[in-house]
């Protein structure tokens, strides 16, 4: 890579930090079987004191926790332990006879066909995040989706019955689709969703800071956020995660380091398999960061970019153009709402991760960082 714009990218970062937008990040590259880049920059949280920055500092790393439970349900259907074309009801009873949301009447209409597996891995099951308003949001909320006082199981009995947003299969919405699949996995393999990621995935790739809580003695390494937003002022509140909670979120309850995640992204990278340790097909890998929307789906909202489409549990570059920044057709990746990023380029061998808790900057970093990456190229 590029050395002076490996330079540039750590200047940029510092200035976000020197400024006080970001309280702290570390910045991860893997090219070409090398980790060219992995600066810790500021400090660990904000104030006086506060620790420095370090390279395996822990972060809450939300969404990035889909990719995780998506790579898990595609390897039990490598086993024949399950099949995407299985109705979500086959599993988790609570999900048949549901029915979708008309704005006409107010009341449901039938599903035209169930959700299924894979409208879960590819948000396509007419699930919500209830993030705006609306009958259906306010169900959600009535219901106390995703209340961390709840496990899987209850999480999932509660949304089951909810009425959908869209027909199973005709719309892309940024969902609880995820949370519901570690339900799911929960009746599959019968023991709780941590248990599984932990034996299946953090324990065979040897990432021994991720979990869905950090431990008392490695609370020090924490990073936390600003207590406001330094340029709306809203304040800022992220997950508890200094203790265990009831609700292990397959959607976006997960703890990393950049060093950890890396891990999990170079396998990707490679395929399934990573330093022996064989996880998935190189088939599964490719059938995962493949696009599954196509042309005839259309994604509701902002949040998936121009230009991507959407595989099982990330988004996929589909073309050169119309995104806001640079990357190669097939690049794959997701964020995490507290201000995480990652990507995977297979056509330019190179794995990008940013971490940081900073919520309000995510939109702005998920395009800054991937600009910065590929200048380096």
């Amino acid at each position: 890579m590029h050395a002076p714009s490996l330079t540039r990218l750590r200047t940029v970062l510092q200035d976000h930090v020197d400024r006080g937008i970001l309280p702290g990040a570390v910045a991860l590259v893997h090219h070409r079987g090398q980790t060219v880049l992995h600066e810790p920059l500021g400090a660990q949280a904000p104030g006086a004191g506060a620790p420095a920055m370090a390279a395996d500092s822990i972060f809450r790393i939300y969404s990035m926790t889909k990719p995780v439970v998506s790579l898990v349900t595609l390897m039990l259907m490598e086993e024949g332990r399950l099949h995407l074309s299985h109705p979500v009801a086959r599993y988790l009873p609570s999900f048949a006879g549901q029915g979708v949301f008309d704005p006409a009447t107010g009341g449901t209409v039938a599903v035209r066909r169930e959700a299924t597996v894979h409208d879960l891995l590819r948000h396509t099951a007419g699930l919500s995040y209830a993030w705006d308003t609306g009958p259906v949001a306010q169900a959600y909320q009535a219901a106390r989706i995703g209340s961390r006082r709840d496990g899987n199981a209850a999480l999932a009995k509660a949304i089951g019955p909810l009425p959908l947003l869209h027909q199973p299969g005709s719309c892309w919405e940024y969902s609880r689709a995820t949370d519901v699949l570690g339900a799911l996995l929960e009746v599959v393999e019968g023991e709780p969703l941590g248990a599984i990621l932990q034996r299946r995935v953090f324990g065979p790739l040897q990432m021994r800071d991720t979990g869905f809580h950090v431990p008392a003695e490695q609370l020090h390494r924490l990073a936390e956020p600003f207590a406001r937003d330094p340029q709306s002022g809203a304040d800022v509140v992220l997950n508890d995660v200094s203790r265990p909670a009831a609700f292990e979120s397959g959607g976006g309850g997960l703890v990393s380091t950049a060093g950890d995640y890396a891990r999990f992204a170079r396998l990707l990278l490679a395929g399934g398999t990573l330093d022996g340790v064989r996880m998935a097909s190189r088939a599964t890998v490719a059938f995962m960061a493949a696009d599954h929307l196509g042309t005839d789906i259309p994604a509701a909202g902002d949040i998936l970019p121009e230009g991507y489409g959407f595989g099982l549990g990330v988004a996929v570059r589909r073309s050169a153009g119309l995104a806001p920044h640079a990357a190669s057709v097939g690049q794959y990746g997701w964020s995490g709402m507290g201000g995480t990023f990652f990507l995977v380029d297979p056509a330019e061998d190179l794995v990008a991760i940013l971490l940081t808790q900073a919520p309000g900057q995510l939109r702005y970093l998920c395009e800054l960082y991937p600009a910065l990456v590929y200048a380096a190229l």
